[in-house]
């Protein structure tokens, strides 16, 4: 099955459906799935959205909504809603994603939908809405199938039909006390292939890997992924279990980490939506391109320092813009390596030195190659050796710090509590224009205007000649 993409030949059927009766409407509904419908409502009218979840069997509407991204507001769609249909799609609903939903509402809104519900449905949403939206607690799903380790295979079998009724599917048995204290956990296959007489006390594995609900969701994602779990249960501080957090849940998880990482990535709020609009774009990027302006007028105010220079060499403010860049560049490989490293794991002191060690001899090899480039170009279009030398010497230079920064930012910002993908892009810029600048600036200073200066007394020192030789034959011209 081929992944769906939205296009005109759909979006024209739903729309002419929409203009037809509701049987027609039916009809086409049923040739997509919950998802698709999902997709489909990014570029739906509200009204027309409205329409088609009132048309949708139950389970189905709840399917959609449960798909649709938060920036698209399903909240929204959802107290639009007749309240007996609302309260029946809810009920349809797993507690985590009826919470999502919910969540997005205005207190006042929240309350009108869960006075709409039954009681135990209300308190465990009320419940998942207590914890922050991104941790293991505001990410889990309270409906579990849990036994009572003191059971025999039969009983517990049992209970896990009696339990799965209402759930769609499930991984994991979890094996509790009878104070719902965790104590292990037990597959579904050891359950069945146990011998009739076997207690669930024997067949549990007690060594298996858990959170609190408090953990941040970005670290449950890298549990998940490390010991290849479908799910991991979720206790409070005294291991009373309290929900479970599945596979699924956590890919959404990792799209949302990574889109937010790239966004920070690139000096743009984690607030901006990819739909928003234009004032909600300016408000979250301005105040780091303001900072960035800052950081360009301090490798500016390098240049107005070797006014001298420039004006001398005005063939360096061309090469100075690559130098600048191919470190800007460099950093940027430097930075999303490390940055990539640290999201993976904790880093040892001696980890972290071996990463920047490694990003030092990339940088000052890769500098190395680049100048020798910037070098030849420099002697045979300007056939100028010794401005190949400044150039190679800075080139080296700028990538070297830009391979130390990009590498070093990051795990200083991690170890004083600041997010590296937040600001290590404007402070490594800083360094790379500034080294960018500096460095032939610099050289050329100490190597090139000594010759300029050189030059220009030997040319005045011929020039003098040229005029006392001039006064002597002026001299002999009147004696004779």
């Amino acid at each position: 099955m081929q992944s769906f993409d939205i296009d005109k030949t759909d979006l024209l059927r739903i729309k002419t459906a929409l203009e037809g009766d509701d049987a027609e409407l039916q009809k086409v509904l049923k040739e997509y799935h919950a998802s698709e419908i999902a997709l489909l409502f990014e570029k739906l009218p509200q009204e027309a959205k409205e329409k088609i979840i009132n048309i949708l069997p139950t389970d189905i509407a709840s399917d959609v909504l449960s798909e649709m991204d938060e920036e698209h507001r399903p909240g929204e769609l959802l107290i639009n809603l007749h309240p007996e249909k609302r309260s029946e799609i809810i009920e349809e609903l797993d507690y985590d994603d009826a919470t999502d939903i919910i969540s997005q509402l205005d207190e006042d809104e929240q309350k009108e939908v869960l006075d709409d519900l039954d009681h135990e449905d209300a308190t465990s949403i009320r419940a998942l809405m207590s914890y922050d939206e991104d941790t293991a607690g505001g990410l889990m799903n309270p409906q579990i199938i849990k036994v009572n380790l003191s059971l025999d295979k039969k009983d517990a079998l049992d209970e896990v039909i009696r339990q799965s009724e209402e759930m769609e599917e499930f991984y994991t048995i979890y094996v509790v006390d009878d104070h719902d204290i965790l104590k292990g956990v037990l597959s579904i296959k050891d359950l069945v292939k146990a011998r009739t007489n076997a207690k669930v006390k024997d067949l549990l594995i007690s060594d298996f890997v858990y959170v609190k609900a408090q953990l941040d969701q970005e670290e449950v994602a890298k549990l998940i992924s490390q010991y290849n779990l479908t799910s991991i249960p979720v206790v409070d501080d005294d291991m009373k279990l309290l929900g479970r957090i599945t596979f699924d849940d956590i890919i959404d998880v990792m799209e949302q980490e990574s889109t937010e990482d790239i966004l920070k990535f690139s000096g743009v709020s984690e607030d901006e939506e990819l739909s928003g609009n234009w004032k909600d774009a300016v408000k979250s990027r301005l105040p780091w391109l303001i900072i960035n302006l800052g950081t360009a007028y301090l490798a500016a105010s390098i240049i107005r320092h070797f006014d001298d220079t420039v004006a001398q060499l005005p063939i360096l403010a061309a090469y100075m813009t690559i130098i600048a860049g191919m470190g800007g560049n460099s950093a940027t490989q430097a930075l999303a390596v490390t940055v990539r490293r640290i999201s993976l794991t904790d880093l040892t002191d001696s980890q972290a030195y071996n990463a920047v060690l490694k990003e030092f001899l990339v940088g000052m090899i890769n500098g190395a190659a680049n100048g020798i480039v910037v070098f030849f170009i420099a002697l045979f279009y300007d056939a100028d050796p010794l401005l190949g030398l400044v150039l190679f010497l800075a080139m080296t230079g700028n990538l070297i710090v830009a391979g130390l920064t990009g590498s070093s930012i990051p795990l200083i910002l991690k170890r004083v509590g600041i997010d590296p993908a937040v600001a290590s892009s404007i402070i490594i810029t800083t360094f790379t224009d500034c080294a960018g600048f500096l460095l032939p600036l610099w050289f050329a200073t100490k190597l090139l205007l000594p010759r300029i200066q050189l030059q220009k007394h030997l040319q005045m020192l011929h020039q003098l000649q040229l005029q006392h030789a001039h006064q002597l034959q002026l001299i002999q011209h009147l004696h004779h």
